[in-house]
């Protein structure tokens, strides 16, 4: 299994995050105007269900906004270049089953053709892959692996 350029990993996870980060944006301008045209109309009770019901869409998206601008810049923070001995935050790691970036949690992503799972070091395979080294082996999913690669 052909293993991408860490930068390329890098580069596909911040993509994925600006687009997420531009969907919220477009979700919390629409329930802001919703909000506004909301406020145009007053029709008792349901007036304030409505309204209470975009407020708090609109309370999620700015939660979820918050949420993607910290994966953002854990990103940002990381440098592709830098080779891992042992695997942490940063760290691509091939097993003999699958390949693994520890940073954001944002699952599958394809790079050069491979499936990269992008996973965060709190994760359940995260918090087994955290400290391994090239020939350790750890069982996931009922199933043996073993690291053969960590960069």
């Amino acid at each position: 299994m052909e293993i991408p350029n860490k930068r390329k990993i890098v580069d596909a996870c911040f993509e994925h995050v600006q687009s997420r980060i531009q969907e919220i944006n477009k979700a919390i301008d629409d329930a802001q105007y919703a909000l506004t045209e909301e406020t145009k109309s007053s029709a008792g009770d349901k007036y304030e269900t409505s309204r209470e019901m975009i407020q708090q869409d609109l309370n999620r998206y700015q939660s979820q906004l918050k949420n993607a601008n910290a994966d953002k810049n854990v990103l940002l923070q990381m440098d592709p270049d830098f080779h891992h001995e042992v695997v942490l935050l940063g760290s691509v790691v091939t097993t003999d089953n699958a390949i693994y970036f520890l940073s954001i949690s944002i699952g599958a992503v394809t790079v050069s053709g491979a499936s990269i799972f992008v996973v965060s070091p709190a994760s359940p395979i995260g918090q087994i892959l955290l400290e391994k080294k090239v020939n350790d082996t750890f069982e996931f999913n009922q199933k043996k692996n073993i690291i053969l690669h960590v960069r």
